[in-house]
């Protein structure tokens, strides 16, 4: 485990941020889907990425990677219909993978046995489960408890299929990706409040770029006509707004930060960070190709983070050093992350001197001027650690992060660009 000492100070500079690890994930998989050779370009390397990659290629796919710079990656993919090339998908601590690529398994007859680390093993799956029990497939997990190993096997069936619009959208995307290639035409139907539409408008848009045809209304009903083709292509990874949050959030509470490698035409629904930091008073602006974050005075607000949940633990860093009261809503699911990061939050800002109530659903917050310093927990979450790191900006004292490396799991360049963003920071012995 790796614990670092930071010295309070401001960040400044300009960075290239990730490429969108979202984005990333559903190029690669329709890329690994499509016959023929795609060209996936410009993605940044991570746990999960690298997961995604793996568990592919037991799907028959064949993965090759050349190293780029600033720990980027160019990928060809020789796609092809899943079969069974190995038994065995391990998906590492990563959800996306995981849920995106059951369905995929579940085209084949052969039996896969999936298995992952964290707590990966005990976030719920019940809506693909209800869908395998009612076609009569193969669901089995290991425990009540724990769903690893889980074993699936299909095939599955065209037809009507249901799910819930409160759960993660990644079940949506899992079935849009694997429904266009069954033998026959799907429907799809969410029920209930739909959450995260953003990221199901990036999996359609994937789709599309890939060949695939899927007449949706209102994101709630489906149209998923079967026997279609995915079609190779080229094409680059735009950059992660869910790590550009850290930077921007740095600017609005220190000096100011560029970014570059930015879409401002973006479908992700992490670009909320703009008007969330603008509502509160940032000064975060498109100037040409870059994105930029000035110094300001923030204030607080309500925010909701229905559609945006992976930027919710660095804005409750700058709610938390904000005038005045925020209130985080609609927040629940993020007590089923790689942690609960509401509760993870709450518990190491208020070590700092923080002012955070956690309520079910979120999270009120009372500004504070500064924060003390002292020795904080980064909970094996990439998000909770690289939040905390921004918060180091307007601490008194040094802050003492303990578990640093789980920024691996998505960034992890994250901590030489903290550097070369002026961060000031030594290892600890023991």
């Amino acid at each position: 485990m790796t614990t670092l000492r930071i010295e309070p100070g401001s960040l400044s500079g300009t960075l290239r941020v990730p490429s969108s690890k979202s984005m990333g994930h559903r190029a690669l998989i329709c890329a690994a889907l499509a016959g023929g050779t795609s060209q996936v370009e410009g993605v940044s390397l991570s746990q999960d990425i690298l997961a995604t990659c793996a568990c592919l290629r037991q799907l028959g796919a064949k993965i090759t990677s050349q190293e780029e710079t600033g720990g980027r990656a160019h990928f060809t993919v020789e796609g092809c219909r899943p079969h069974q090339t190995g038994t065995v998908l391990d998906c590492g601590e990563s959800g996306s993978t995981l849920r995106f690529l059951i369905p995929l398994a579940a085209l084949c007859q052969e039996p896969f046995t999936f298995v992952g680390a964290g707590k990966l093993g005990s976030r719920p799956l019940e809506p693909y489960e209800a869908i395998f029990r009612q076609q009569g497939l193969v669901f089995q997990k290991g425990s009540a408890e724990d769903n690893f190993p889980l074993t699936v096997q299909g095939p599955l069936r065209p037809g009507p299929f249901s799910l819930p619009g409160d759960v993660s959208s990644q079940f949506i995307s899992g079935l849009l990706f694997a429904l266009p290639l069954l033998p026959g035409d799907s429907t799809l139907e969410i029920t209930g409040k739909l959450e995260s539409q953003s990221y199901i408008a990036l999996t359609l848009s994937a789709l599309k770029q890939y060949g695939i045809s899927i007449e949706h209304q209102d994101y709630r009903q489906y149209r998923i006509p079967g026997n279609q083709q995915y079609r190779p292509r080229e094409g680059a990874v735009e950059g992660d707004y869910s790590q550009a949050a850290f930077w921007l959030t740095a600017g609005m509470l220190g000096r100011t930060m560029t970014l570059l490698g930015m879409d401002p035409e973006s479908l992700q629904g992490d670009k909320a960070i703009i008007p969330i930091l603008q509502k509160m008073g940032g000064q975060v602006v498109f100037e040409g190709d870059k994105l930029i974050s000035r110094p300001a005075d923030p204030v607080g607000t309500t925010i909701d983070a229905a559609d945006c949940p992976d930027i919710i633990p660095v804005l409750t860093v700058a709610a938390a050093l904000s005038e005045g009261h925020t209130e985080i809503i609609h927040a629940e699911r993020l007590r089923l992350k790689e942690c609960d990061r509401l509760k993870a939050m709450a518990t190491e800002l208020n070590k700092l001197g923080a002012k955070i109530t956690e309520r079910p659903d979120g999270l009120s917050i009372d500004g504070v001027v500064e924060l003390t310093g002292g020795t904080v927990d980064c909970w094996n979450d990439h998000r909770i650690a690289m939040s905390l790191a921004v918060a180091s900006i307007l601490c008194r004292e040094p802050l003492t992060l303990v578990g640093t490396e789980c920024v691996a799991k998505s960034y992890p360049e994250f901590w030489q660009d903290f550097a070369a963003a002026g961060g000031q920071y030594e290892q600890c012995n023991g």
